[in-house]
Formats: C-alpha cells, sequence, structure tokens
C-alpha cells in the first residue's frame, strides 16, 4: 500500500452527504475551536493563579473559599426539589406522630410522673430541713456534748433508718439471722464515747 492510501484510510469516513470541501471547511473549524480552548484554559490558568495571589495578599486562606461553596451549596440543597419533598414528609409524619392518642398519652403519663417525682422530691427535702432545724435549735453547749446529741429524737430517728437501710443491704447472714449491732445501741442506754459519731 501506498502512503497517500495509509492517510486515507487513517481518516474517519465523512458523513454522509457531505462534499470533500465541506469535510474540510469543518475539520479546519474543529481544529480552530480546540485551539481556541486551549488559549482559554491558559487565560483561566493565569487569572486562577492572579486571584490566588490576590487572596494571600489580603490574608484570605482556603478555608475560606470553602467555607463560602458549601455554605452556597447547602443553599443550594434546601432549594432543591428533593429537599423541600423530604421536608414536607417529615413535617406531615411529624404532625401525625403527635397528634397520634399514643402519643398524647405517653407525654400526659411522663408529665404526671414527673410532677409526683418533683412533689416527692420536694417533700423529701422539707423534711430533711426540719429535722436539720431540729438539730440546729439546741444550743452551743449541747452541740459540743454528743451524748446529748446521740440521745435527741432526732439522732435516733437518723440512726434508726440507717440501721433499716443497712440490714435491708447486707441482709441475713448464712445462717439466716442477722447478727448485725442494733443502731440504736441496747434500749435508751447512750453509746459510748469511742462511737464512729
Amino acid at each position: 500500500m501506498d502512503p497517500a492510501g495509509q492517510g486515507v484510510a487513517a481518516r474517519a469516513p465523512a458523513a454522509e452527504g457531505l462534499t470533500e470541501a465541506e469535510e474540510e471547511e469543518l475539520r479546519a473549524e474543529l481544529a480552530k475551536v480546540e485551539e481556541e480552548i486551549v488559549t482559554l484554559r491558559q487565560v483561566l490558568a493565569a487569572k486562577e493563579r492572579h486571584c490566588g495571589e490576590l487572596k494571600r495578599k489580603l490574608g484570605l486562606s482556603a478555608l475560606d473559599g470553602l467555607r463560602q461553596n458549601l455554605s452556597k451549596s447547602w443553599h443550594d440543597v434546601q432549594g432543591s426539589s428533593a429537599y423541600m419533598k423530604t421536608s414536607e414528609k417529615l413535617g406531615e409524619w411529624n404532625e401525625k406522630v403527635t397528634q397520634s392518642d399514643l402519643y398524647k398519652k405517653t407525654q400526659e403519663t411522663l408529665s404526671q410522673a414527673g410532677q409526683k417525682t418533683s412533689a416527692a422530691l420536694s417533700t423529701v427535702g422539707s423534711a430533711i430541713s426540719r429535722k436539720l432545724g431540729d438539730m440546729s435549735s439546741y444550743s452551743i453547749r449541747h452541740s459540743i456534748s454528743m451524748p446529748a446529741m446521740r440521745n435527741s429524737a432526732t439522732f435516733k430517728s437518723l440512726e434508726d433508718h440507717v440501721g433499716t437501710i443497712k440490714s435491708k443491704v447486707v441482709g441475713g447472714r448464712e445462717n439466716g439471722s442477722d447478727n448485725l449491732p442494733s443502731p440504736t445501741g441496747s434500749g435508751d442506754k447512750p453509746l459510748p464515747d469511742h462511737a464512729p459519731f
């Protein structure tokens, strides 16, 4: 085969209905457009470098640009029809759930439980304050005297509660009996002075 034949074979066949002159004209226009694209890419690259230099001189970072791009992208997402439809659907579901009888009953029950818990804690706080007030009504002379405090009704009541809680936590021993000493000692006799209290 001759070199001219290979050149013709290497070229793409002309589109139907085009003359050789029209084909040559289109190829020349294609080469010109491709050359313009290369030139525009070079101009764009030069403009981007210049833009980067200006931002650097102004103290703007790439992070600022990224932040702006993300903000714009999020704004675009929020304006999209898919986001709008999803948001609308979630709003409908939320309304259905909050209007359902089960939700209302659960909300009411939790509200009542919160009110009862608040009232119980308030009662406990008042009782503790009252007990501490009873203990503080003793004179300084009585406060210094530990046996006098141990014999007070408040202190014995507190010891009884602590003893009851301790016996519930510790429970009976292996033989089935609780050999713990009485929290208030024996009878009305005061505890010895070497007691931890």
